[in-house]
């Protein structure tokens, strides 16, 4: 798959987010390192704090599909969702709780993850990494001397 399919199938599920409170839709793809792809999207909630991120929705989905250790990227993209068509300039990144999560699938994965951050109208990328947003990161990996 390539880079603009997977920033497309972040951006589809961002048209499928519950965002209307703040009205920022933000989509997220996950592609495993045997292919397979799974999203999720932005659900808020009247009760702010129980909002779910984009990217905690694909990543739950990911567990349940082929197992966290197996996430090769991510595809994040948000914007206005109001319209038939994902809207926005700004490319998208994963909040700190977000990225505390990938960092995760990360070290169970032995690679560092790769993330597309891209803009609502998908016309702006980002190519990142979790090690390179989250530097000197807490995880797994840092657990094994308390065992």
């Amino acid at each position: 798959m390539t880079e603009q399919e997977l920033i497309a199938r972040a951006r589809g599920a961002a048209l499928k987010a519950y965002a209307p409170y703040s009205g920022f839709s933000v989509g997220c793809a996950i592609e495993s390192v045997d292919g397979e792809i799974v999203t999720g999207a932005n659900l808020e909630n009247a009760c702010y704090r129980l909002g779910l991120c984009a990217e905690q929705s694909a990543l739950t989905t990911a567990q349940h599909a082929f197992g966290l250790d197996k996430v090769k990227r991510i595809a994040v993209a948000g914007g206005d969702g109001s319209g038939d068509a994902l809207a926005g300039a700004a490319p998208v990144t994963p909040c700190g709780g977000c990225r505390q999560a990938i960092l995760e699938a990360a070290h169970l994965a032995g690679r560092d993850i790769v993330i597309l951050a891209a803009s609502g109208d998908g016309e702006a990328v980002e190519r990142l990494t979790i090690e390179a947003i989250l530097p000197h990161g807490f995880g797994p990996k840092n657990l094994e001397d308390g065992a």
